[in-house]
């Protein structure tokens, strides 16, 4: 492992995460809040000293950025991406542990969405907006936005994106992984000013609509209001928020396919219809299950069933209501979304939908062999056969992904809390969703949580984030023989 590459790469992304701190002091200096200026200002200039200094020792020296190192040095950016992170929140005393500030960081990073924060109106705007932007941030992959933007000789993008990038595959869109990257996030701001620019012809100010865009477009769902989305009662701002959620849970690279003109690759796109009909066969279900009951309405029914259809579905967890009182059948659908997440290559978290879809196709393979053991069965996404390596991958990162599950929640209930809290739990951090049920409720935090159990949460965060199997590589032995 080329540990000097590794270290390089890291503090160059911690200058860059740094740099972006820049944004909340100009908040701070625009709302008059002067005293949050060393929250941000600290953190700059120690990053500066202490990453600058590195790169001045180990400058000229590059080398092979092997799949093992590629791995280790996502996993470390992340983690050192998230202790950097919370230091404003520190520093302010906003938060004043620092376990609960990583854990707040580390949320925002993986775009999870859970809070530890109860008064959230009465915190500093620049606080809030530094909260937010860690959502932007880490939507479209940090690691994803080095490569674009500090391309280094001799370092391979392309290792670095297969161990990040959300997803079974990694494609490719130019020769260059580097062009790649840097057409994914054009894309991704140009949806970031599109929505901005929509929000604030709803209503919203420039403040509120950024933090927004930022918490849809990230599937993040940390906003500056406690009552989340659920604070405006515009219809508008709703449907577009409902919108852009869904078009953030859409692989972004059918974005890139879209404005070449490729329409026939959308239209056989397996993932995105079955990702569409998920979303309409929920909204339409939680709907009725409202209608007449919570809302008189089937309109109204049917606009707040699609919000937070598309909102669990994409792991974004914004509210515009407390679901946790809605019919048992509305709250059972949205659990079962919690289980699927958004498409590969796009923002959302959870298992993704076209790792669903592969698993439950294969299982019908299965009886067919079981009638036909001849027989010669395969799996087809986009009208074209899927390699059996692609279909064991699946597989084997589902069976992670279940045993996750079980095992954070028996590490919940060990602190003494309920099955349908400790269950929630681990499915909305793993699934890196937000809010869930019981104590973790739209209206609930995670302020209450054991210390030992929020850094166990933020790890896990993490994991889910970057797809399980990118850290939990670094755990077996084989990684550390050489």
């Amino acid at each position: 492992m080329n540990l000097t590459l590794v270290l390089k790469v890291t503090a160059i992304l911690l200058l860059v995460i740094s740099g972006f701190m820049l944004a909340p002091i100009l908040v701070a200096v625009y709302y008059a809040e002067l005293d949050m200026l060393p929250a941000f200002v600290l953190p700059i200039v120690g990053v500066g000293i202490v990453c600058g200094g590195l790169l001045l020792f180990v400058r000229g020296r590059n080398g092979e950025l092997s799949t093992r190192s590629g791995f280790f040095l996502v996993t470390l950016s992340w983690l050192s991406a998230a202790a950097v992170g919370a230091i404003p929140f520190v520093i302010s005393q906003t938060i004043p542990s620092y376990i609960d500030a990583f854990f707040e960081t580390m949320s925002g990073f993986t775009t999870t969405g859970a809070t530890i924060l109860t008064d959230i109106e009465a915190l500093p705007k620049s606080i809030l907006f530094w909260r937010s932007l860690t959502h932007w941030l880490g939507g479209m992959g940090i690691i994803v936005l080095t490569v674009a933007i500090l391309p280094l000789l001799g370092v391979s993008g392309l290792q670095l994106m297969r161990a990040e990038a959300p997803g079974p595959s990694v494609d490719r869109l130019t020769p260059k992984i580097t062009e790649t990257a840097k057409i994914l996030w054009l894309i991704y701001l140009g949806l970031t000013v599109l929505e901005t620019a929509l929000l604030m012809f709803g209503g919203l100010s420039l403040y509120e609509a950024l933090t927004h865009t930022f918490g849809t477009l990230a599937t993040g769902g940390f906003s500056p209001k406690a009552a989340s989305v659920g604070h405006y009662t515009s219809a508008y701002v709703h449907i577009v928020i409902t919108v852009f959620m869904m078009g953030a849970g859409i692989n972004f690279i059918l974005y890139y396919r879209l404005l070449k003109g490729q329409f026939s690759i959308i239209r056989r796109n397996t993932e995105v219809k079955a990702y569409l009909g998920i979303f309409a066969v929920a909204s339409l279900i939680i709907a009725a299950a409202l209608y007449g009951r919570t809302y008189a309405g089937f309109g109204e029914s049917l606009r707040f069933a699609g919000f937070q259809a598309a909102s669990i579905l994409t792991t974004t967890g914004y509210a515009t209501a407390d679901f946790a009182t809605w019919p048992q059948l509305a709250q059972v659908v949205l659990f079962i979304l919690m289980f699927i997440g958004g498409s590969a290559g796009s923002t959302g978290g959870g298992m993704k939908v076209i790792r669903i879809v592969t698993a439950v196709k294969q299982g019908f393979n299965e009886m067919r062999y079981l009638i036909h053991p001849r027989g010669v069965f395969a799996i087809r996404l986009n009208g074209v056969p899927v390699r059996k390596d692609v279909v064991y991958n699946i597989t084997g990162l589902v069976f992670l992904y279940l045993f996750l599950l079980l095992f954070t929640t028996l590490f919940v209930a060990i602190g003494g809390h309920n099955i349908l809290t400790s269950v929630s739990t681990a499915l909305v951090t793993l699934g890196n969703i937000g809010p869930g049920f019981g104590r973790i409720g739209p209206v609930e935090n995670y302020g209450f949580y054991q210390p030992y159990i929020k850094v166990y949460l933020s790890l896990i965060m993490m994991v889910g984030r970057l797809e399980v199997y990118t850290v939990l590589v670094l755990l077996t032995p084989a990684f550390w023989k050489r």
